[in-house]
Protein backbone atom coordinates (compact mmCIF):
# COMPACT_ATOMS: atom_id res chain seq x y z
CA UNK A 1 0.00 0.00 0.00
CA UNK A 2 2.86 2.37 0.87
CA UNK A 3 4.52 1.65 -2.47
CA UNK A 4 1.24 2.43 -4.26
CA UNK A 5 0.88 5.70 -2.37
CA UNK A 6 4.45 6.64 -3.20
CA UNK A 7 3.87 5.86 -6.88
CA UNK A 8 0.69 7.91 -6.92
CA UNK A 9 2.56 10.80 -5.33
CA UNK A 10 5.28 10.62 -7.97
CA UNK A 11 2.67 10.51 -10.70
CA UNK A 12 0.91 13.56 -9.29
CA UNK A 13 4.21 15.43 -9.06
CA UNK A 14 5.08 14.42 -12.61
CA UNK A 15 1.63 15.53 -13.81
CA UNK A 16 2.01 18.84 -12.02
CA UNK A 17 5.46 19.36 -13.53
CA UNK A 18 4.16 18.51 -17.00
CA UNK A 19 1.27 20.92 -16.57
CA UNK A 20 3.66 23.63 -15.36
CA UNK A 21 5.88 23.07 -18.41
CA UNK A 22 2.86 23.30 -20.68
CA UNK A 23 1.80 26.55 -19.03
CA UNK A 24 5.34 27.91 -19.31
CA UNK A 25 5.47 26.93 -22.98
CA UNK A 26 2.13 28.62 -23.64
CA UNK A 27 3.36 31.79 -21.93
CA UNK A 28 6.56 31.66 -23.98
CA UNK A 29 4.63 31.21 -27.20
CA UNK A 30 2.31 34.06 -26.26
CA UNK A 31 5.28 36.34 -25.57
CA UNK A 32 6.97 35.34 -28.84
CA UNK A 33 3.73 35.85 -30.71
CA UNK A 34 3.25 39.28 -29.17
CA UNK A 35 6.82 40.29 -30.03
CA UNK A 36 6.40 39.06 -33.61
CA UNK A 37 3.13 40.97 -33.89
CA UNK A 38 4.69 44.17 -32.58
CA UNK A 39 7.63 43.82 -34.97
CA UNK A 40 5.25 43.18 -37.84
CA UNK A 41 3.17 46.22 -36.92
CA UNK A 42 6.24 48.43 -36.63
CA UNK A 43 7.62 47.07 -39.89
CA UNK A 44 4.30 47.64 -41.58
CA UNK A 45 4.09 51.17 -40.23
CA UNK A 46 7.63 51.94 -41.40
CA UNK A 47 6.95 50.42 -44.81
CA UNK A 48 3.70 52.36 -45.06
CA UNK A 49 5.49 55.57 -44.11
CA UNK A 50 8.23 54.92 -46.67
CA UNK A 51 5.68 54.12 -49.34
CA UNK A 52 3.72 57.21 -48.40
CA UNK A 53 6.81 59.39 -48.57
CA UNK A 54 7.80 57.90 -51.90
CA UNK A 55 4.28 58.47 -53.19
CA UNK A 56 4.57 62.13 -52.22
CA UNK A 57 7.90 62.40 -54.05
CA UNK A 58 6.48 60.66 -57.11
CA UNK A 59 3.50 63.01 -57.09
CA UNK A 60 5.78 66.03 -56.76
CA UNK A 61 7.92 64.86 -59.67
CA UNK A 62 4.84 64.09 -61.73
CA UNK A 63 3.75 67.67 -61.22
CA UNK A 64 6.96 68.78 -62.94
CA UNK A 65 6.90 66.18 -65.71
CA UNK A 66 4.51 67.84 -68.12
CA UNK A 67 5.12 69.24 -71.56
CA UNK A 68 8.55 70.86 -71.78
CA UNK A 69 7.11 73.68 -73.88
CA UNK A 70 4.76 74.57 -71.03
CA UNK A 71 7.77 75.51 -68.89
CA UNK A 72 8.42 78.39 -71.31
CA UNK A 73 12.19 78.10 -71.11
CA UNK A 74 14.50 80.36 -73.10
CA UNK A 75 17.49 78.92 -74.96
CA UNK A 76 20.68 78.52 -72.95
CA UNK A 77 22.70 81.74 -72.85
CA UNK A 78 26.50 81.62 -73.13
CA UNK A 79 28.36 84.30 -71.19
CA UNK A 80 32.11 84.92 -71.19
CA UNK A 81 33.41 83.54 -67.89
CA UNK A 82 35.28 85.81 -65.50
CA UNK A 83 36.64 85.59 -61.98
CA UNK A 84 38.32 82.18 -61.97
CA UNK A 85 40.15 81.82 -58.62
CA UNK A 86 39.44 85.51 -57.98
CA UNK A 87 38.53 85.50 -54.29
CA UNK A 88 37.22 88.51 -52.41
CA UNK A 89 35.69 89.11 -49.01
CA UNK A 90 36.55 87.51 -45.66
CA UNK A 91 39.94 85.79 -45.56
CA UNK A 92 41.28 87.52 -48.66
CA UNK A 93 43.41 90.57 -49.39
CA UNK A 94 40.20 92.48 -50.10
CA UNK A 95 38.39 91.45 -46.93
CA UNK A 96 36.24 94.57 -46.87
CA UNK A 97 34.38 93.45 -50.01
CA UNK A 98 30.97 92.30 -48.84
CA UNK A 99 29.15 92.25 -52.16
CA UNK A 100 30.08 91.65 -55.78
CA UNK A 101 28.19 93.48 -58.49
CA UNK A 102 27.53 90.89 -61.17
CA UNK A 103 26.67 91.65 -64.77
CA UNK A 104 23.84 89.10 -64.94
CA UNK A 105 20.99 88.06 -62.67
CA UNK A 106 21.85 85.47 -61.60
CA UNK A 107 25.59 85.16 -62.28
CA UNK A 108 27.12 82.07 -63.86
CA UNK A 109 30.72 83.06 -63.05
CA UNK A 110 32.65 85.94 -61.52
CA UNK A 111 34.49 87.02 -58.40
CA UNK A 112 33.42 85.11 -55.34
CA UNK A 113 34.00 84.54 -51.65
CA UNK A 114 36.89 82.29 -50.67
CA UNK A 115 34.53 79.90 -48.89
CA UNK A 116 31.81 78.15 -50.93
CA UNK A 117 28.54 76.97 -49.40
CA UNK A 118 29.62 73.63 -47.92
CA UNK A 119 26.42 72.54 -46.17
CA UNK A 120 25.03 69.12 -47.06
CA UNK A 121 21.71 70.81 -47.73
CA UNK A 122 20.66 71.04 -51.35
CA UNK A 123 17.48 73.13 -51.01
CA UNK A 124 17.43 76.56 -49.37
CA UNK A 125 14.77 79.08 -48.46
CA UNK A 126 14.73 82.86 -48.31
CA UNK A 127 15.40 82.60 -44.58
CA UNK A 128 18.64 80.64 -44.87
CA UNK A 129 20.00 81.03 -48.40
CA UNK A 130 23.81 81.29 -48.71
CA UNK A 131 25.35 84.47 -50.07
CA UNK A 132 25.34 84.73 -53.85
CA UNK A 133 29.12 85.20 -53.73
CA UNK A 134 29.53 81.87 -51.91
CA UNK A 135 27.33 80.06 -54.42
CA UNK A 136 29.34 81.44 -57.34
CA UNK A 137 32.30 79.65 -55.77
CA UNK A 138 30.17 76.48 -55.81
CA UNK A 139 29.63 77.06 -59.52
CA UNK A 140 33.39 77.15 -60.01
CA UNK A 141 33.55 73.72 -58.36
CA UNK A 142 31.15 72.15 -60.83
CA UNK A 143 27.78 72.80 -59.20
CA UNK A 144 24.63 73.63 -61.09
CA UNK A 145 22.42 76.10 -59.24
CA UNK A 146 18.69 76.45 -59.81
CA UNK A 147 17.67 79.90 -58.61
CA UNK A 148 13.98 80.56 -58.04
CA UNK A 149 11.92 83.68 -57.58
CA UNK A 150 10.98 83.93 -53.87
CA UNK A 151 7.30 84.22 -54.81
CA UNK A 152 7.15 80.48 -55.62
CA UNK A 153 8.85 79.23 -52.46
CA UNK A 154 5.75 78.10 -50.57
CA UNK A 155 3.94 76.52 -53.50
CA UNK A 156 6.97 74.60 -54.76
CA UNK A 157 8.55 73.36 -51.51
CA UNK A 158 7.73 69.67 -52.03
CA UNK A 159 8.72 69.85 -55.69
CA UNK A 160 12.08 71.38 -54.80
CA UNK A 161 12.88 68.57 -52.35
CA UNK A 162 11.94 65.83 -54.81
CA UNK A 163 13.78 67.50 -57.69
CA UNK A 164 16.96 68.02 -55.68
CA UNK A 165 17.02 64.37 -54.60
CA UNK A 166 16.46 63.12 -58.14
CA UNK A 167 18.99 65.38 -59.86
CA UNK A 168 21.70 64.90 -57.24
CA UNK A 169 21.50 61.15 -57.86
CA UNK A 170 22.44 61.66 -61.51
CA UNK A 171 26.02 60.68 -62.44
CA UNK A 172 26.35 64.00 -64.25
CA UNK A 173 25.57 65.80 -61.01
CA UNK A 174 27.54 63.91 -58.35
CA UNK A 175 25.47 65.61 -55.64
CA UNK A 176 26.40 69.04 -56.96
CA UNK A 177 22.96 70.49 -57.59
CA UNK A 178 21.57 73.27 -55.39
CA UNK A 179 18.16 74.95 -55.37
CA UNK A 180 18.09 78.38 -53.77
CA UNK A 181 16.09 81.63 -53.92
CA UNK A 182 17.37 84.54 -55.95
CA UNK A 183 17.77 87.87 -54.19
CA UNK A 184 15.63 90.09 -56.40
CA UNK A 185 17.29 93.24 -55.03
CA UNK A 186 20.34 92.19 -57.05
CA UNK A 187 18.58 92.22 -60.39
CA UNK A 188 15.40 90.92 -61.97
CA UNK A 189 14.77 87.83 -64.04
CA UNK A 190 13.35 88.44 -67.52
CA UNK A 191 9.62 89.14 -67.61
CA UNK A 192 7.54 86.05 -66.86
CA UNK A 193 10.49 83.92 -65.75
CA UNK A 194 10.54 82.40 -62.27
CA UNK A 195 13.56 80.09 -62.51
CA UNK A 196 17.14 80.29 -63.73
CA UNK A 197 19.64 77.46 -64.15
CA UNK A 198 23.34 78.38 -64.04
CA UNK A 199 26.60 76.50 -64.51
CA UNK A 200 30.21 77.65 -64.80
CA UNK A 201 31.44 75.49 -67.67
CA UNK A 202 35.03 74.76 -68.66
CA UNK A 203 36.94 72.38 -70.88
CA UNK A 204 39.05 70.38 -68.44
CA UNK A 205 41.61 67.65 -69.02
CA UNK A 206 40.78 65.38 -66.08
CA UNK A 207 44.16 63.64 -66.39
CA UNK A 208 46.32 66.76 -66.18
CA UNK A 209 43.83 69.16 -64.60
CA UNK A 210 44.54 71.72 -67.30
CA UNK A 211 41.62 74.12 -67.74
CA UNK A 212 40.76 75.31 -71.22
CA UNK A 213 37.98 77.57 -72.44
CA UNK A 214 35.45 78.71 -69.84
CA UNK A 215 31.93 80.09 -70.18
CA UNK A 216 28.90 80.81 -68.05
CA UNK A 217 25.66 79.01 -68.87
CA UNK A 218 22.24 80.46 -68.01
CA UNK A 219 18.73 79.30 -68.83
CA UNK A 220 15.54 81.06 -67.72
CA UNK A 221 12.18 79.30 -67.39
CA UNK A 222 8.66 80.37 -66.56
CA UNK A 223 7.81 76.99 -65.02
CA UNK A 224 9.60 74.06 -63.45
CA UNK A 225 10.17 70.94 -65.55
CA UNK A 226 12.20 67.86 -64.60
CA UNK A 227 13.29 67.13 -68.15
CA UNK A 228 14.60 70.65 -68.68
CA UNK A 229 16.67 70.49 -65.49
CA UNK A 230 18.02 67.02 -66.25
CA UNK A 231 18.94 68.01 -69.81
CA UNK A 232 20.77 71.10 -68.54
CA UNK A 233 22.78 69.02 -66.06
CA UNK A 234 23.59 66.42 -68.71
CA UNK A 235 24.85 69.11 -71.09
CA UNK A 236 26.88 70.80 -68.36
CA UNK A 237 27.97 68.11 -65.87
CA UNK A 238 29.97 68.54 -62.68
CA UNK A 239 33.16 67.60 -64.53
CA UNK A 240 32.82 70.61 -66.85
CA UNK A 241 34.03 73.33 -64.49
CA UNK A 242 37.26 75.17 -63.63
CA UNK A 243 37.71 73.21 -60.37
CA UNK A 244 35.55 70.06 -60.61
CA UNK A 245 37.52 68.13 -58.01
CA UNK A 246 36.84 70.60 -55.21
CA UNK A 247 34.00 70.06 -52.74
Amino acid sequence: MARDTSRERRERVAAMQAKAKQSERRRFLLVVGAVVLVIALIGGAVAWAIMGEQSKKDAALQGMAGDVAAAACDPVIDDPATGSSDHVGPGTSVADTERVEYDTAPPASGQHFAQPALSERRVYTVADAPEVEALVHNLEHGYTVLWYDPSVEQSQASQFAALAERVNAMPESQNKFIITPWDTTRGAFPEGKKYALTHWAADVDLQTGKVGEQSGKRQYCGGLNVTVVEDFVKKFPWSSAPEPGAA
